[in-house]
């Protein structure tokens, strides 16, 4: 502001008075802009009773107008600037958001407990509904950290005319904005980023160190991905044809980056995002590589059976949406319960599925030809299915092998990927379109005698989704605490080990125990302690499934979990390993004289004067491990129920809300129902038409 006055008018003193008091003015009749809404707000908690009239409240506000625009002309006739804002909106939703989730965060049980003891149903209910409020909370967040990436409307109209699955989408979209079914966005979101490529993807999915990434760089004919003997993958990297070499990051928190190729290291590595810290929710590398040129990506995802990465949960969330699956196999370990549920998932999804047998060159030919059948009689006998395994390096004299696999695996998909990706779009169209439609019925229906009857019962199935979700975070808690309890648990783990001991010598007779024995009876004293966390994540896991099939099936939803959906992510629980324990602990001929105390008390000294702060930094070290299993195994349980109860509970709160549509909204909700069905038509008679697109 100009510090001289102008003509005798008012000094610079002054001219911050007039405009501070305009401000606090405007932020006065901002209050009142706010009561207007508040008045006419379906707010839970009314501040203000509803005694204006519409027309009122225009009058109000049109004279709010009138007075702002005159303020700004008082302004402009004192010299005085108006300042700009330097706060953005979507920041301070942001902040305010943050301020939300710790409001809700002060209603755990823990928290309230200072207000009296919180019983135990009362505290598992309560869990759930925090959980379930953060939940949603943590989901508009990401939306808003997306910025207009995430405007789906737009990304709508950047495709073009509607038809086909353009336009059923575009109805799909039109009916989730306009009556608030926010529920269905994740899946719409998914679904547009599939109509704004025309790319076949093709996952390569694997453990830890099955040649993922250097199968990859082969095939591209470029060193982009980094490779190593660790978990190096953090988040799906997707390799697609660009005539520049670069790469983009996009994150759960703030815009989309792009950054030169060398730094890719930095996203996609534990070593430099650990557990995924960068919030990275995808990663797009472009290479001319001619093997792209087609239309083909080829995406790498992270290590499944990892235990130093996050990435795993990414992977199996990944799963359903790729074109077709590679699943590699190391030649040089065996076929594991991961490999087969990756290729199982695949099946059901209705997604292809090409199995190799990687890092061919480590077994002698005859040996490679018995480990590929090895896997294909497994395939066929575990699973039902008839699968080609083929083996393949990419070591030196070895080309030929990924090159018969190439030419009889994925060229063929080049003349027909176009038609297989809209296969796999059309699949998740119409489970979205039913989930709409399903929605938009019931907001049809009036309230009346029969939604007052079933009203208790739409509540106790709310009630019991609730404590379900509060079950799953109460088992988390103490689970990790069991899992850190190993640290301090050697002196029972020996115990117990010495005591079997014991028993075995009085059983067998044995006259020495060799290293072997005495490393597999401390393993198994600390698998026994491990299987109860095993044992409280089955038991919550099984809980929280029949909760949602009993909700699904309440409110007449098509879609319900399988019986073992949720207990699949009890896999690959790891073990605690001696492997370097040497030591050896023989027999006493006192033992059947002094009795069984004596001898357990003597084997237990003789262990840990060998080897105890040995077995105590290997329980150290097995803790961190399993809280990691553990985090990661709750992570994927909670993704895999909310899935389900976040489309259940919105149908409950409109099933419940008990509220006869107006007129209007009646006519808006057959309107979306027609349209609907008219796209679903005129897209079903397209794909009719040989050649048409749809």
């Amino acid at each position: 502001m100009d510090d001289a006055p102008k003509d005798g008018g008012l000094n610079p003193s002054q001219r911050r008075h007039l405009l501070s008091s305009c401000q606090y003015a405007d932020k006065l009749l901002s209050e009142i802009e706010a009561v207007l809404a508040a008045a006419q707000s379906k707010s839970p908690f009314p501040r203000f009773q509803p005694d204006i009239s519409p027309a009122q409240s225009k009058v109000v506000q049109d004279y709010i107008s009138r007075v702002r625009a005159q303020v700004v002309r008082i302004l402009e006739s004192q010299g005085v600037p108006i300042p700009s804002a330097n706060i953005g909106s979507v920041h301070a939703i942001r902040v305010t958001l943050g301020f939300v989730d710790i409001a809700f965060d002060e209603c755990r049980p823990k928290r309230m407990a200072g207000y009296g003891e919180v019983s135990a149903a009362a505290s598992t209910e309560a869990s759930g509904l925090v959980d379930e409020i953060q939940g949603i909370l943590s989901r508009l967040d990401s939306y808003l950290a997306q910025g207009q990436s995430a405007d789906l409307e737009q990304r709508l109209q950047r495709l073009g005319e509607a038809g086909g699955a353009v336009a059923l989408v575009k109805a799909l979209e039109r009916a989730i904005n306009r009556h608030g079914l926010v529920e269905f966005r994740p899946a719409l979101g998914t679904i547009i980023d599939r109509l704004e490529s025309e790319n076949f993807e093709i996952a390569v999915f694997g453990r830890v160190s099955s040649g993922k990434s250097s199968l990859l760089n082969h095939i591209v004919g470029q060193d982009v991905l980094p490779v190593g003997v660790n978990p190096i993958t953090a988040v799906p990297t997707r390799l697609v044809y660009g005539a520049a070499v670069r790469a983009t990051a996009w994150f759960a928190d703030r815009k989309p980056e792009q950054f030169a190729i060398e730094r890719l290291a930095e996203f996609v590595t534990e070593q430099h995002n650990p557990a995924n810290i960068r919030h990275v929710t995808r990663i797009v590398v472009e290479l001319p590589a001619a093997r792209l040129r087609e239309g083909i990506v080829y995406v790498d995802t992270p290590g499944l059976g990892s235990l130093a990465t996050s990435g795993a949960a990414e992977t199996k969330a990944y799963l359903p949406r790729c074109d077709l699956g590679v699943v590699l196999i190391d030649a040089g370990s065996t076929l594991t319960q991961d490999d087969l549920a990756t290729v199982q998932t695949l099946y059901d999804a209705g997604i292809p599925a090409s199995v190799l047998l990687s890092k061919a060159d480590v077994l002698a030919p005859a040996d490679c030809e018995r480990a590929r059948r090895y896997v294909a009689d497994h395939l066929r006998l575990d699973l039902g299915l008839q699968l080609p395994v083929h083996a393949v390096s990419i070591k030196a004299g070895y080309a030929d092998l990924l090159g018969r696999w190439l030419e009889t695996e994925i060229l063929p998909l080049y003349d027909r990927h176009a038609e297989l990706a809209r296969q796999s779009l059309n699949r998740k169209i119409g489970a979205l379109r039913l989930g709409v439609e399903a929605a938009l019925q019931v907001r049809l229906k009036r309230a009346d005698h029969a939604i007052e009857v079933e009203a208790p019962r739409l509540r106790e199935l709310e009630t019991e989704l609730r404590t379900a979700a509060g079950r799953i975070a109460e088992a988390r808690t103490q689970s990790i605490a069991l899992a850190d309890a190993f640290r301090e648990c050697a002196g029972d783990v020996i115990r117990t080990a010495a005591a079997n001991l014991i028993d075995a010598w009085t059983a067998g007779g044995a006259t020495r125990t060799n290293r072997t024995a005495i490393k597999t009876r401390l393993e198994q004293a600390a698998a026994d302690e491990s299987a109860r966390i095993a044992s409280a994540i089955e038991q919550v896991a099984r809980n929280a499934g029949r909760a949602l099939v009993k909700a699904g099936t309440g409110i007449s939803f098509e879609s319900t979990p399988d019986e073992d959906e949720l207990t699949g992510v009890l896999k690959n629980m790891p073990r605690f390993d001696l492997s370097n324990l040497e030591m050896e602990v023989p027999p006493s001929a006192m033992a059947s004289i002094l009795g069984r105390r004596w001898a357990v008390r003597r084997v237990e000294r003789r262990i840990n004067s060998q080897a105890g702060r040995q077995i105590e930094d290997a329980l150290g070290i097995y803790a961190r491990v399993l809280q990691a299993w553990v985090s990661k195994t709750f992570t994927e349980l909670q993704e895999r129920f909310d899935v389900y109860a976040g489309a259940y509970r919105a149908q409950l709160d409109r099933l419940l809300s008990g509220k006869a549509a107006s007129a209007e909204d009646e006519q808006s909700l057959r309107g979306d129902l027609a349209a609907l069905a008219s796209a679903a038509q005129d897209q079903a008679a397209l794909r009719e038409v040989p050649g048409t697109a749809a």
